[in-house]
């Protein structure tokens, strides 16, 4: 079954027996053997890879808690003897994985060696079903504006702030009012995205309608196109950290009123969280929260400020990481 489930995540037989450590035919062979038991097709074939069918959602539906919960056995079992090992899958928004994914990864492959980590990002309301579902073990969301059946645990609250181009002609007041934004050619995240909800809460709030000229939900691209031309966008600051530390970019907070989103870890309440799905969470906790008081370093010069030199922040920034 462990077969199967992995070919279902990663939907490309060359992947899923990578991933399993066996030979392609081995994986193929075992699949059509299940597909044969149960006299179900489970996967459609293409040239593009592999997709479930209606028979192959319900499988994954009915056996991926199953198989999670035999895991956290066996980690159990192994933590008894002092090792944290086993598979965990966790999901992440895009904010949060391109912050901190490759740098806790790359600690999570150091510091666990015996741990297997699966990680991709989505959408919240994506990453929630998935937890359901089975397919994660847990995730790090925007605490959703709709009821869950998960157990949510806060993880942090985090300031979004206007940006632009350092060196364009926007020039916001120096008390600079949510509102402001109506003013400005902006470029944001589309309705399917987390940040935009919180956005658009804020401006139904002080009666605004917000009517990006582009709306871009790859957040790296969204940053580039503030980098290069005179659009403004509002967003949280680690997805701004990179571009303020180049100094690319500069951001102001907005003065009367703060926009705060907050994130979440979340896990299905009937299924136990695993020593190593655990181990995991608080590497990338640290590290979102050390990203996410960077980011502050860069932004606090510019507040109020069009013209301020990032030097500053850069030597703050870098005399906090060497102590």
């Amino acid at each position: 079954m462990q077969y199967f489930l992995c070919l279902a995540e990663e939907k490309n037989v060359t992947r899923a027996a990578r991933q399993l450590n066996i030979v392609q035919p081995a994986l193929s062979m075992q699949i059509a053997k299940l597909e044969a038991e149960l006299g179900q097709k489970l996967f459609d074939r293409s040239v593009q890879g592999m997709t479930l069918t209606s028979a192959g959602e319900a499988l994954v539906r009915l056996t991926a808690p199953i198989v999670r919960d035999a895991e956290y056995a066996r980690q159990e079992m192994a933590q008894l003897g002092g090792r944290i090992s086993g598979r965990v899958s966790v999901g992440l928004i895009t904010s949060v994985a391109q912050s901190t994914m490759a740098n806790a990864s790359a600690t999570v492959a150091s510091r666990y060696p015996e741990i297997t980590l699966s990680a991709c990002e989505g959408y919240t309301e994506t990453l929630v079903d998935w937890v359901n579902t089975g397919q994660l073990d847990f995730a790090l969301i925007n605490v959703p504006r709709r009821k869950t059946s998960l157990t949510a645990h806060h993880v942090m609250d985090e300031e979004m702030v206007f940006a632009c181009r350092r060196g364009s002609p926007i020039r916001p007041p120096a008390k600079l009012r949510f509102d402001h934004i109506a003013n400005f050619d902006l470029v944001l995240p589309s309705k399917r995205h987390g940040l935009r909800l919180i956005l658009d809460e804020h401006a139904a709030a002080v009666g605004i309608d917000l009517r990006p000229r582009l709306e871009l939900d790859t957040l790296p691209a969204l940053c580039d196109v503030i980098a290069t031309t005179d659009f403004a966008t509002v967003l949280p600051t680690i997805a701004l950290r990179q571009s303020l530390a180049n100094g690319a970019i500069r951001a102001h907070r907005f003065d009367e009123q703060r926009i705060v989103r907050s994130i979440a870890w979340v896990h299905h309440p009937r299924r136990a969280v695993s020593v190593a799905a655990k181990a995991v969470l608080d590497v990338i906790r640290q590290d979102l929260e050390q990203a996410a008081a960077v980011a502050r370093e860069f932004v606090e010069p510019f507040s109020g400020c069009a013209t301020s030199s990032p030097s500053k922040a850069r030597r703050r920034s870098r005399r906090k990481t060497i102590s």
